[in-house]
């Protein structure tokens, strides 16, 4: 390093130091640092250079004042893409043409066949505030000295240093050549990339509130529609159209980048009071996405009011800009209401169903907000989960993004669908006493306050993003003729919207249901509930639960699903210490229980990852009830019961690889000695009978749901499906209550309305031959006091 550099990076480092913050993005940022790497940023920045090299020193990596020596020969660790009209540009740090040197590069690698530079592009950030539209972004371009200070005092405790995947040089030799042409085209990319990284930090440029307002009632699908109403309401078309007025500020958001800083802040410090972490999967997944310049629409799982804020504040700090948030309209009071639009929240009726001058106006705003380039959010089921399970998918969100592609998107549209799971829910005992038949509770400023003032450590928090689904590449697969129906004009429905948006949010379901995250609760929650009696010796709590994390690794569930890095035992310890559960000392050791009430909630935990074992506790229910089953039989009876597990539990598993996931299951518990396999027959190991007996409890609730349902339509085959779900449910609920079962999700109207539809589906209303059938196989995988106490109710 030359005297000047140093001279250069002492006397920035302390001023830096005073207003400064920098965050590095991915945090977990590798490379092979043996091989040769040479940084790209933007613009020639002593500053950002200077920046640079304390986050390379924090990763890890090369000091990008170091020269790289090729053959003893130096040459710049940096290039910089465009000059900046700093009075003190430091010139020899790098060429004084970026092409020139990515030319010297690429002829250094023509003639050396086993040189492989590698390319890193550095952006720094400084700042993420969006501009104003009709207005130039000065972030995407060089600054002088005095507004680069300036912009540092102001942004510089908002500073992002986001290291992009590294690229070869090699490669690109290799690959198109090494001549003057494909250096400019590198250097043209390279600012393209730049310019991307500062819109997926920060986003589109705003426009004015009032103004966006003045222009969407302007669009001629809006003033049709008001022309429209006032006919049909024999009204002025004035009085019409400031209802619209009223209707779309209501709608409206209001995103402020100053609220979202300050924000940061609060929310920040409410995480580290409640959770003693929050876990975050798979963002570079999303980063790529909106690098690559697509349109992002979040679709998270919904278990908590805070899944608003925990996914917006995750999202800021894994250096992309917050979504615009679809809201229910019931979170619009204040002083929550006001905060959400500013955090970029818009708000929505439950339903505008028949209302045509609401629904035109909120389609248009939708689209609006797609054409402009805004990341979008919202929750697919529409309210939170009160069982810990999802629930089926409500389709209008879905259906008015496809109706706004239909519009003509010039940007490629993907769902980014998200888990969010948590050790401990904040409203979990609330939901409990809803699904006993309490009324729900208006959300209002008392409700907030309560909250807060209950606030304490509940353990872990989880982010995990899931397999992106790319809409266009969907259409383009599912209905070829898609792009047929794009209209700018008007608000398109063709024929094949429906089916196609219902076979999507199953799919879209699926993933998120792909992306869970196991947990220590969870696991001790499905462990404990399998008991009967909700206890178990802490040794043989430990010993199922590293059975079922084996499982999981030797069989994975999908490649977006998180386990937990510690041991099972590690793994008790820590949920010991959430206070959930009862602690017995005897002479033997200790015994975990739960009482009746904390059990009941355990449910919701145990919910959360029941669709990742349902179908080895069916295997484990299937080897106990049939002492001498065949492979054939285990397949066969697995196979009858699958359309109904995949429908209920989101199952991403299709039909066609059923056979050899069981029998991976089967392998898998042979490995672990739970079997004996001779020849066709499988047999249980006398030994491991206990172990089987927890396990297959996590699957008895829903065959008896199963067996419950068939019965009565076996009673009587002509029985209407609606008529169907509502004794199924009455049945439900009372053997629940005669037997003990606490699950509240036993008798939930969403799971039986699922099941009758599957039935359905399947065939088995008006085959009563078919029916028995079934109904005999699902009653040979209960006890015979279950048997007796169906056959012996009636709905």
């Amino acid at each position: 390093m030359s005297y000047r550099q140093n001279f250069t990076s002492a006397i920035l480092q302390f001023p830096l130091s005073l207003f400064t913050k920098s965050k590095i993005i991915p945090r977990d940022y590798s490379v092979n640092s043996q091989q040769p790497i040479i940084y790209t940023l933007p613009f020639s920045s002593n500053i950002d250079l200077a920046t640079l090299r304390k986050s390379c020193k924090t990763l890890g990596l090369p000091d990008p004042n170091d020269p790289l020596i090729i053959d003893s020969k130096s040459y710049p660790r940096v290039v910089f893409i465009r000059p900046s009209p700093s009075l003190f540009s430091n010139k020899r740090l790098m060429h004084s043409n970026a092409t020139s040197y990515l030319t010297d590069l690429l002829e250094l690698h023509k003639t050396k066949p086993d040189l492989d530079i590698h390319i890193i592009p550095v952006a720094i950030l400084w700042g993420r505030k969006p501009g104003k539209e009709n207005q130039t972004n000065p972030m995407l371009h060089p600054m002088g000295l005095l507004k680069k200070w300036k912009t540092i005092i102001r942004y510089g405790r908002d500073c992002v240093i986001r290291f992009s995947p590294s690229f070869s040089l090699r490669h690109i030799t290799d690959t198109h050549g090494s001549d003057t042409g494909i250096a400019h085209k590198l250097a043209r990319v390279a600012q393209i990339h730049f310019a991307r990284q500062q819109l997926a930090a920060s986003g589109p440029a705003l426009p004015k509130r009032k103004q966006l307002l003045r222009r969407l009632i302007q669009s001629n699908i809006v003033r049709k529609t008001i022309r429209e109403e006032a006919k049909s309401r024999d009204v002025s078309y004035e009085k019409v159209q400031k209802e619209a007025f009223h209707i779309l500020d209501e709608i409206a958001a209001d995103f402020s980048y100053s609220l979202v800083k300050k924000g940061d802040k609060l929310l920040g410090w409410l995480w580290n009071r409640i959770y003693q972490g929050i876990n975050v999967h798979n963002a570079d997944t999303v980063r790529k996405l909106a690098q690559d310049g697509h349109e992002i629409v979040y679709v998270p799982c919904h278990k908590s009011h805070i899944d608003y804020l925990l996914l917006s504040y995750v999202l800021f700090h894994e250096g992309l800009v917050p979504p615009h948030i679809a809201a229910g309209i019931n979170l619009n009071f204040f002083p929550a209401g006001p905060l959400f639009r500013k955090g970029g929240a818009f708000f929505l009726r439950r339903t505008f169903k028949g209302d045509k001058l609401y629904s035109t106006i909120f389609k248009e705003y939708l689209a609006d907000l797609f054409a402009k380039g805004y990341a979008i959010e919202f929750f697919s089921e529409g309210g939170r989960s009160r069982t810990g399970r999802l629930l089926p998918a409500k389709t209008g969100m879905l259906s008015m993004t496809l109706q706004a592609m239909l519009k003509g998107l010039h940007r490629p549209v993907t769902l980014v669908p998200v888990y969010i799971g948590y050790e401990h829910v904040l409203e979990v005992s609330t939901y409990a006493k809803e699904l006993r038949g309490k009324q729900k509770e208006k959300e209002n400023a008392g409700m907030v306050f309560k909250t807060i003032r209950k606030l304490k450590n509940f353990g872990q928090g989880y982010v995990n993003f899931g397999e992106p689904i790319p809409l266009n590449q969907y259409l383009n697969h599912h209905v070829p003729e898609w792009s047929d129906a794009i209209n700018k004009m008007a608000s398109p429905h063709p024929s094949w919207l429906k089916p196609t948006v219902n076979d999507l949010a199953v799919e879209m379901m699926n993933h998120i249901n792909d992306a869970v995250a196991v947990n220590g609760i969870n696991l001790c929650a499905m462990t404990l509930l399998s008991s009967k009696q909700r206890a178990l010796s802490k040794e043989n709590l430990i010993e199922q639960i590293s059975l079922y994390l084996t499982l999981l690794k030797n069989v994975p569930y999908s490649d977006y699903c998180t386990l937990p890095q510690q041991s099972a035992s590690e793994l008790v310890e820590s949920a010991i210490e959430l206070d959930k559960f009862l602690i017995e000392n005897d002479s033997m050791g200790q015994i975990i229980a739960q009482d009746r009430k904390e059990s009941v909630l355990s449910t919701y935990y145990r919910n959360n990852i029941i669709h990742l074992f349902i179908i080895p506790a069916i295997l484990a229910q299937l080897l106990l009830t049939d002492k001498d089953i065949t492979l054939h039989m285990i397949h066969h009876r697995i196979g009858k019961l699958f359309p109904f597990i995949k429908n209920e539990l989101f199952l991403s598993l299709t039909k066609e690889k059923l056979p050899q996931k069981v029998t991976s299951y089967i392998a898998e518990f042979s490995k672990q000695h739970l079997i004996l396999k001779n020849a066709e027959t499988i047999r249980i190991n006398p030994e491991k009978v206990d172990t089987l007996i927890l396990f297959s409890q996590i699957a008895i609730d829903t065959l008896q749901r199963y067996a419950i349902t068939m019965h009565i339509l076996c009673q009587n085959a002509s029985i209407k499906p609606d008529d169907l779900q509502e004794k199924g449910q009455k049945m439900a609920r009372r053997l629940g209550r005669l037997y003990g079962i606490n699950a509240p999700e036993f008798f939930d109207k969403h799971i039986f309305a699922t099941m009758v539809n599957t039935i359905q589906e399947q065939g088995y209303i008006n085959n009563i031959d078919q029916s028995r059938e079934f109904k005999d196989q699902l009653f040979a995988c209960l006890s015979p006091e279950i048997q007796l106490a169906i056959k012996e109710h009636r709905a």
